[in-house]
């Protein structure tokens, strides 16, 4: 084979010739053991790390295969160093097994005797493991989650080989008229196979707008059983709930809303985190954890499974019995948490480039943009003498932002647009100046739920919006996202307020992020342009002189 388009490096990233006529083929061998990091216009960079090459040996690959894959597209010798690499990780991941015991133990099994000792040795472990023999322990079944989780950060991946119950069946047809689209397919086997004979748990990464819900859809269609759909915020159910109905043949009284306002349990059941994370007082239980035991589920959907809270992640720790599956559009969490849900829900199973999908025309063909805006005179000395959280508030909150906002509405009068920021001041201010809707989270749910109704319909072409919106929004038409502050430069933010705007379109879609000049709030938007263009966006950075 002469076209070679891999050129493997020694610090184990991966580039990728996305011209070459090899370079999907290539692409489709190695995502099954590596990390897409970013996928500029020319060379996509792809990673290999611990974490993803425990991923391919519990999907079936073995160290060999990969190797291979990589010797067949690599255009130089690969450095022994990343082979080692690829081995070591590989034998390590079959180091500790963790198998079935009695009703209610199981036995986590140590290759080696050096790795018992290893274990006992580790206060994390102390209160979980129970000695059995020189090389096993007993741990109970209700901690089988809480040891992988613990154990992945010791750097010791578990081999977890109890297999996942059923639940209780429910026909989950989607509709004859319905076609998904092709990667939606791809990725709901790469979950369950052909007819739910596959892992059966793991992580979907997706762009915002490229349909995750219809993955979702097919995943529980695979597997026709009661489900546990656990969503970000009410919006998010709502469409949910409108999105089955839609496209599959349950009935309303299939699906129950278990949230603040609502709490039915049906076969199949949408809950908000905020709702399964609620307690009275920090010594109180979290009451609705009884959700999980309500019924015989045998799915559990976690969408923006970024934003998993804490209090969940520990009932998810219990819950290693049942399928599962995660959504999201970036796995990068502020935190450093990806090893949680990769122990807990699953690890990534499917994974594609954004702009493939743009190229496609599956999502909008989306341009960012930077303005600088400088600060008024009267806030220079304030600023100066501000401490580091107070600068960064004072240059969002930059008044002469609202102008600039006023030039973008008028650029773009025929589009709808959304105005989004962090603080809630600031967002008054503009919608007392511009007369728009605000939408914030104090706003009861049904008057949102009006106003972005109102959007769609095309009653109000702009809405002046706040955090709530960052996720599971679903306003299709929208195309110009105008932010005027932000999260201290969150990755995951600018994830998913791009995906406000990525909905399929006519028109071409635009981000404009505004941005005090020789402020702290220019560091931290060094860290939006360099995610949105390590996605491939283009990222223009302009100066407003006359604001």
């Amino acid at each position: 084979m002469s076209d070679k388009p891999l050129t493997i490096q020694s610090d184990r990233t991966m580039l990728l010739d996305v011209h070459s006529p090899s370079a999907e083929s290539c692409r489709e061998d190695i995502i099954a053991f590596s990390d897409l990091v970013k996928s500029p216009e020319h060379v996509h960079t792809y990673s290999v790390s611990s974490l993803s090459l425990w991923n391919a040996i519990s999907s079936g690959l073995t160290a060999e295969e990969i190797i291979g894959r990589l010797k067949k597209w690599s255009r130089f010798d690969i450095d022994e160093r990343v082979s080692f690499f690829i081995e070591d990780q590989c034998r390590r991941y079959g180091d500790f097994v963790l198998e079935e015991y009695d009703d209610e133990d199981l036995i986590l099994t140590v290759r080696r005797k050096i790795f018992a000792l290893q274990l006992m040795g580790e206060k994390s472990l102390s209160s979980i493991l129970r000695p059995n023999d020189e090389s096993s322990f007993l741990v109970s079944r209700m901690q089988r989650g809480t040891l992988k989780a613990l154990m992945i950060k010791l750097g010791f991946p578990v081999d977890d080989r109890i297999p996942l119950k059923n639940g209780t069946p429910l026909p989950i047809k989607l509709k004859d008229n319905f076609t998904p689209r092709y990667y939606q397919i791809d990725a709901a086997k790469a979950l369950v196979g052909n007819g739910g004979a596959g892992t059966g748990f793991g992580t979907i990464v997706l762009p915002c707008g490229s349909g995750k819900t219809i993955v979702g859809m097919l995943v529980a269609s695979a597997l026709s059983t009661n489900t546990l759909i656990l969503t970000p915020n009410i919006t998010a159910l709502r469409q949910w709930k409108r999105e089955l109905l839609d496209k599959t043949e349950l009935k309303e009284g299939d699906i129950g809303e278990y949230s603040g306002e609502k709490k039915e349990i049906k076969p199949v059941t949408i809950c908000t985190y905020q709702v399964l994370s609620w307690r009275q007082g920090d010594d109180e239980d979290y009451k609705h954890f009884n959700l999980f035991r309500q019924r015989g589920w045998g799915l559990i959907i976690y969408d923006e499974v970024h934003m998993l809270p804490a209090p969940v992640f520990r009932i998810t720790a219990e819950l290693q019995a049942i399928h599962r599956l995660g959504l999201t559009a970036t796995l990068v969490r502020e935190d450093g948490r990806e090893d949680e849900v990769f122990s807990l829900v699953g690890p990534k199973r499917y994974d594609t480039p954004w702009l493939e999908l743009e190229r496609k025309g599956f999502i909008a063909k989306a341009y960012c943009h930077e303005l600088r805006i400088p600060l008024p005179e009267e806030e220079e000395v304030p600023y100066a003498l501000a401490s580091g959280r107070e600068k960064f508030r004072i240059a969002a909150e930059n008044p002469n932002k609202t102008a600039v906002v006023r030039k973008l509405l008028e650029k773009h009068k025929d589009d709808r647009i959304l105005i989004i920021g962090q603080y809630i001041d600031q967002l008054k201010a503009l919608h007392k100046e511009l007369g728009f809707p605000l939408i914030t989270g104090t706003m009861a749910n049904r008057k949102r739920d009006e106003l972005y109704q109102s959007f769609r319909d095309g009653e109000i072409n702009t809405l002046i919006v706040s955090k709530v919106a960052n996720n599971a929004i679903d306003l299709p038409d929208a195309s110009v996202l105008v932010e005027i502050s932000g999260t201290f430069g969150s990755r995951q933010e600018e994830a998913q307020r791009l995906g406000r705007i990525l909905r399929p379109k006519s028109r071409d879609s635009h981000f404009y992020t505004l941005v005090t000049e020789y402020s702290r709030e220019e560091e931290f938007a060094q860290n939006r342009q360099k995610f949105l263009s390590e996605q491939g966006y283009s990222y223009t950075i302009e100066r407003i002189e006359d604001a």
